[in-house]
């Protein structure tokens, strides 16, 4: 994984991926007590950064290709699921029975065949595989795939000129990390091209497998499977293919609860009139409430997915009043 690789993507993705804009207000700078930078992912196609990653994937595969299939809990699931769609490729997308109804819905509604699992009792791995190998399916995986891992660094060129021109080229990138793939790709696009600018995983609490592992030095699991509402960003553990760049790009990890995300959800509505899901709003999250953890000086957030069903959005809104 290297800059080229991350080039070649964006190659790619040009004309299909949006610019995301970069956000900010007065409002969240005087909450944080620094300036803060919003990239807004929630504003990607399917609703995340995930489109990204799925059509870098989906567009490198050969021409033979059968169909793709993927595991995730819905953001994933529907940038593959459109990426697939639009190069005229079946997909497969197998998905936990506690996703979200509305990624299971918009996932269906993208044209994908959608399996479930229980989460708790059966290996979407396994499952994964063993449908690839039966189907003649190319599996794509969310996170530990070098396609998908330079289609998330498109993110980070983009922050990368973004920040510049807006005066910010040094100070604190936070990423919404699960399994790593958009915390990897953009540590290695601002390695390259905004060097100033340095990476830090934000993670739910009870799922914070990358924070613990980039103390240890070596992947750690989580050891029982978190209840937090943010579904975007729990996962087992980091990746083969991600961790070696976390580690060697990343500064340490910080932890959220879920209700920092929900305050943070609602103050992103209030104040830069966007929707951002539970584990989208992570990054902001620890700008705004854990800044005794930063270093001085600005901040840029991933917001990076909102796709968040209307019960969950309520709650965030009622969080502010609470």
């Amino acid at each position: 994984m290297n800059i080229d690789a991350i080039e070649a993507a964006a190659g790619r993705l040009s004309g299909r991926a949006r610019r995301t804009p970069m956000l900010s207000s007065p409002f969240l700078d005087e909450i944080a007590g620094r300036r803060v930078l919003v990239k807004a992912e929630c504003l990607q196609h399917t609703g995340s950064f995930k489109y990204r990653g799925g059509w870098s994937a989906v567009s490198a595969l050969p021409d033979d290709t059968k169909g793709v299939i993927a595991f995730s809990s819905g953001n994933h699931a529907q940038g593959v699921a459109l990426a697939a769609r639009q190069r005229g490729l079946p997909a497969v997308i197998v998905m936990p029975t506690d996703a979200p109804a509305l990624k299971r819905a918009n996932t269906a509604a993208y044209g994908a065949e959608v399996i479930l699992y229980d989460r708790a009792t059966e290996d979407r791995d396994a499952i994964g595989e063993r449908l690839a190998a039966e189907r003649g399916l190319a599996l794509i995986r969310p996170f530990d795939d070098a396609n998908v891992i330079a289609g998330q660094g498109t993110c980070g060129l983009e922050i990368a000129k973004q920040a510049a021109e807006l005066g910010v080229t040094d100070g604190t990138v936070l990423t919404c990390c699960g399994g790593g793939g958009l915390t990897s790709g953009i540590a290695l696009a601002l390695e390259a091209r905004a060097p100033g600018l340095r990476v830090r995983p934000v993670e739910p609490e009870d799922s914070d497998d990358v924070r613990r592992s980039l103390e240890a030095g070596e992947i750690l699991r989580n050891a029982v499977q978190s209840r937090s509402i943010c579904d975007a960003i729990v996962t087992p553990s980091a990746g083969k293919l991600t961790f070696p760049i976390l580690k060697r790009l990343c500064g340490p990890g910080l932890v959220v609860s879920d209700e920092d995300c929900l305050k943070a959800m609602a103050l992103a509505f209030l104040r830069l009139k966007v929707v951002i899901e539970p584990g989208g709003a992570a990054a902001l999250a620890a700008a705004l409430f854990h800044g005794e953890a930063l270093e001085d000086g600005a901040v840029v957030c991933t917001a990076s997915g909102g796709n968040v069903d209307p019960a969950v959005f309520r709650r965030a809104l009622d969080s502010l009043a609470a």
